[in-house]
């Protein structure tokens, strides 16, 4: 895989620049963790040096912002066109109290296949390299302001391109990149029992979301191929390994479509499910994709589903909605790469 600047570490930009001295290294490096599109940027480099390396990197940033799409709610959702021709979604989502938010892609399209999401619609082409996972996070704090959080929750399994999202998330959390506290970043996953093994192993130290939805295997394995893979006692038993590992809590994400898996009997079977793991259960209600056959679920079952949650003693929210008016909410993305 071609690496662009964007994606490396300082040792490697000194390497690729063929830099005598390691400090010039670091300089670079983080000129361009703080978003730096241009050498002419990098003040303390000396002049030559510039435009040395501007002849010698004549694309400092692999890939480029093609739509902007912003939602009156405050949320952005940016094309960005990739380095082959291909293309991802990014978004930027704004709490209330103003807190931003990155929400990442880890691959171009997705082989999992979910029946309720537009990009699972798509089909998979590849992963994204490191360089541009990063530079959606640029593109998207050059516009909206200091992001607090990154989420990979974008297009792709971020389980299934571990290595190259390692590397991004390394590049983020450096206190001489970008900076974020580990907390600060979450990975998401379909429920992908390697990717969730290797995690517990070799880190790195995130916050885990897992995309649960149905706690019951055949209606699982209807929405959620991926359950056909690895069902959810092979689910639960990586996600008890995970959590000895790590003692860390994880998130259970359970999208819910009306009368499919938002009854109370799906409420209780996740209950069953969830019991002996350190969990907290953020419903996210359908978000409307046209040509999916789901209908979103009613504020009543909502509300029935959560009560037999808490009534169970399980922490549980609600996702706020945001980006819906851009197809930038959970489940959307994918709408703008169908567009001539």
């Amino acid at each position: 895989m071609e690496r662009f600047l964007t994606g490396l570490t300082a040792a490697e930009i000194q390497e690729a620049c063929s830099f005598p001295e390691a400090y010039r290294g670091r300089q670079v490096y983080r000129w361009l963790a703080r978003g730096a599109s241009s050498f002419d940027a990098m003040s303390d480099l000396p002049k030559d040096e510039r435009e040395r390396l501007s002849a010698l990197f004549p694309r400092l940033y692999s890939s480029e912002v093609s739509a902007e799409l912003p939602d009156p709610d405050g949320s952005l959702k940016l094309q960005v066109r990739l380095r082959d021709g291909a293309a991802v979604e990014c978004v930027l989502l704004e709490d209330i109290e103003g807190r931003k938010t990155a929400c990442l892609s880890s691959q171009v399209g997705c082989p999992m296949g979910c029946a309720f999401c537009k990009t699972g619609s798509l089909g998979y082409l590849r992963d994204l390299g490191s360089d541009e996972i990063l530079e959606q996070f640029h593109f998207l704090e050059a516009r909206k302001g200091r992001i607090a959080n990154v989420v990979f929750m974008g297009m792709g399994e971020p389980l299934l391109n571990l290595s190259e999202v390692r590397r991004a998330i390394a590049v983020m959390t450096d206190p001489d990149g970008i900076g974020l506290s580990r907390r600060k970043v979450t990975i998401s996953t379909s429920g992908v029992v390697p990717g969730i093994l290797d995690l517990a192993q070799a880190g790195p130290a995130v916050r885990l979301a897992v995309s649960l939805t149905a706690a019951e295997d055949g209606l699982r394995s209807e929405l959620m191929p991926v359950n056909r893979k690895w069902n959810l006692a092979a689910l639960k038993e990586a996600l008890l390994a995970y959590q000895a590992k790590t003692g860390e809590r994880i998130t259970l994400e359970a999208a819910l479509m009306g009368g499919r898996n938002s009854g109370t009997e799906s409420a209780r079977a996740l209950v069953e499910w969830a019991r002996g793991l350190q969990v907290q259960v953020n419903i996210i209600p359908w978000n409307k994709v046209p040509g999916l056959d789901f209908t979103e679920p009613t504020r009543a079952e909502l509300e029935a589903f959560l009560a037999v949650l808490e009534a169970a003693g399980l922490e549980a929210s609600r996702r706020m909605r945001r980006g819906r008016g851009v197809s930038g909410a959970c489940g959307q993305l994918g709408d703008t790469l169908k567009r001539p």
